[in-house]
């Protein structure tokens, strides 16, 4: 990364985060609005490895492992939660899931 410029990887980041917010706002369905939020963390992921190289800082990437980590979790219990609701009530588009209403 010492020969890329700082400036391409923060576009590419916005990039993506704007892709994200995109298909959280305009989906209905639950597992792309779950790969778009993914989207995004890996957008702010991208963005502190770039300032952590860029500054010559370990901090950044350290906490670039940890989020990964949280990540991780959230896929295994997101998509579990997922599963369980599709089990229920045969669909995954988020307008027709009330789960929360008797």
């Amino acid at each position: 990364m010492d020969g890329i410029p700082i400036q391409n990887f923060l576009v590419l980041a916005a990039i993506l985060f704007g892709l994200g917010v995109v298909g959280v706002i305009t989906r209905r369905n639950a597992i792309i609005i779950f790969m778009s939020i993914e989207l995004m963390l890996n957008a702010v992921n991208l963005t502190f490895i770039a300032f952590s190289n860029y500054l010559n800082n370990v901090e950044g990437q350290i906490f670039v492992f940890m989020v990964m980590v949280v990540a991780a979790a959230e896929v295994a219990v997101g998509l579990a939660i997922i599963v369980a609701i599709f089990r229920l009530r045969e669909s995954i588009h988020v307008d027709e899931i009330k789960l929360l209403k008797w």
